[in-house]
């Protein structure tokens, strides 16, 4: 999709922060590597995985919060267009599989499916066994089941 949508400056994009490596650079930090573990910890307490929406706390939102604190510069802005976009145009949203929103929907989705899953396996079971009854019973008999 990105390679269509990049020429206008959208698209969908993961990020990240990597403070001794390369990427997009942002800016440097004077934090010491155990205080940028702290920093992580209570960002943690947010930002925590059962809370994440893709349009408004995603992972480019935390990177946000977290250059920003680091650094004092947020990540650039093109990096999360979509989701501010899709966020301000509701019917953007609602065209989006309610899985792809939240963790909570898509455990939901995964829940319902295992459910109907169980229930054919069940149902499957329930009729082979009375097929298997009705194959082994003989005329002026009677079969306990």
């Amino acid at each position: 999709m990105n390679e269509y949508t990049s020429s206008i400056g959208i698209g969908v994009f993961h990020s990240g922060i990597e403070v001794y490596g390369r990427a997009v650079v942002l800016g440097s930090t004077d934090f010491l590597e155990d205080d940028i573990e702290k920093i992580v910890e209570e960002l943690g307490k947010e930002y925590k995985g059962n809370a994440y929406h893709l349009m408004h706390k995603n992972c480019n939102h935390f990177s946000s919060a977290l250059s920003e604190i680091l650094c004092g510069k947020e990540i650039p802005r093109w990096i999360n267009r979509l989701a501010y976009f899709s966020s301000c145009i509701p019917f953007l949203q609602s065209c989006l599989p309610k899985e792809w929103l939240t963790p909570a929907a898509l455990q939901s989705s995964v829940s319902q499916e295992l459910q109907d899953e169980l229930e054919e396996a069940e149902d499957a079971a329930a009729s082979a066994t009375v097929a298997s009854a009705a194959a082994g019973s003989r005329p002026g008999r009677h079969t306990k089941l």
